[in-house]
């Protein structure tokens, strides 16, 4: 059992309709070991990439991305869910369907922050049927980038996102992967 596992064991709270509750150290509250471990890790497991950008989804995903940037030393750029009067029309914008709050969005990064000539490492906190993965793929894509591999904390192997990013020929690590959820019992079958 890895790190991370463990304190989804030791920690994680599982609510009806398989819903993995980790905010009291991944995506409310930031437990910034446990932030360190899985940009260490993601490190490791993408060793040999060249990145020079690390992209997310507001917000659960910024705090990973901004350890892992650290470590590479490379700005972090977050797709974002909404429009403020700071935003221009001169975006690439990708829809993801968001499992948790069970809506469609339109996610946007601003073109400057973004070119042909990036090199992208796209993370993010959880992964479910892959529709935030695949709007930020997209993005990369429009702004002519390569998406170097895409690391996420926590997918959810019983649903298809994972599968179908690398049947695409993703390189997608996962450092917890959850193949069944108990609520009931509150038990976590995790992958190995």
């Amino acid at each position: 059992m890895n790190f991370l596992e463990e304190k989804i064991m030791e920690d994680g709270k599982i609510n009806p309709g398989n819903v993995l509750k980790v905010d009291n150290f991944l995506n409310h509250q930031i437990d910034i070991d446990i932030m360190r471990q899985i940009a260490y890790e993601f490190k490791r497991r993408f060793k040999g990439k060249e990145v020079n950008k690390v992209l997310t989804i507001e917000a659960s995903g910024i705090a990973i991305a901004t350890m892992l940037a650290d470590l590479y030393d490379v700005p972090v750029v977050f797709a974002k869910k909404s429009q403020t009067v700071n935003s221009t029309d001169d975006k690439y914008v990708g829809q993801a369907y968001s499992f948790t709050h069970k809506q469609m969005n339109n996610v946007f990064v601003s073109r400057p922050y973004l070119s042909a000539s990036d090199k992208v490492l796209i993370v993010d906190d959880f992964l479910a049927d892959g529709e935030a993965a695949s709007a930020l793929i997209d993005i990369v894509r429009q702004a002519g980038g390569t998406v170097t591999g895409i690391g996420i904390a926590i997918e959810k192997g019983q649903q298809k996102g994972g599968k179908k990013l690398r049947e695409a020929g993703f390189h997608v690590e996962s450092i917890a992967i959850i193949d069944d959820m108990d609520y009931e019992t509150q038990n976590i079958t995790f992958r190995h």
